[in-house]
């Protein structure tokens, strides 16, 4: 299902903990303005509402399945509220492959009956933050949710790379040692997709 069929076009924010890419949503909506409307990290909204976390294998793999149905669901009602405008999407439905607890994510697409190019056809384009513990900096930023160590962090990057990366518009925001320049990139990346697409383009 493309954009044009759903009445909306989806692009994903994603990449390692630590990338900046909840900020850089911020300021994508900021800049850009009202016809962007932010799916907000739904890990993110879980967690901070007391949703267990956990580490044990069998309780991860329920926690995943219920981040994945709540993010349909919450793309779902900010579609259906905001019919015609660009979903910008704070972490997608294949996320959750790379946080599953067995090493390969097969197991995920499995368990939630689906597939990555399936759940790749929901996103129309994909802007991938790659994490700042690539280049060995502190991730810890103040998210009281955030428990990974730099090394996990590179090794989720690692995995979520290799899984969004199969999309046919998937653009890369590299690790760099100025988080400002990093955002310059990511916004440059993100409007040269809404240009291309003619989003924001005023109803005559």
């Amino acid at each position: 299902m493309n954009g044009s069929e759903r009445n909306h076009f989806r692009i994903v924010l994603t990449g390692g903990p630590g990338g900046g890419k909840s900020t850089a949503a911020d300021l994508f909506r900021r800049e850009i303005g009202e016809k962007i409307v932010i799916v907000p990290e739904t890990a993110t909204m879980l967690f901070t509402g007391g949703f267990p976390r956990v580490g044990e294998p069998k309780a991860r793999a329920a926690t995943q399945q219920a981040i994945f149905h709540a993010q349909v669901a919450l793309e779902d009602i900010q579609g259906a509220l905001y019919p015609g405008r660009v979903l910008l999407c704070d972490r997608g439905t294949i996320d959750g492959a790379a946080f599953w607890p067995q090493s390969a994510p097969a197991g995920f697409f499995q368990t939630l009956r689906t597939s990555l190019d399936e759940e790749l056809r929901r996103y129309d384009a994909v802007i991938f933050f790659e994490s700042a513990a690539v280049g060995d900096i502190a991730i810890e930023g103040g998210n009281p949710v955030r428990t990974e160590t730099n090394e996990e962090a590179r090794h989720l990057d690692m995995r979520l790379r290799e899984l969004w990366s199969k999309h046919p518009s998937f653009h890369f925001v590299p690790h760099t040692t100025s988080f400002f320049a990093k955002l310059q990139d990511g916004l440059r990346e993100l409007q040269a997709i809404v240009d291309r697409n003619g989003l924001l383009q005023t109803d005559s």
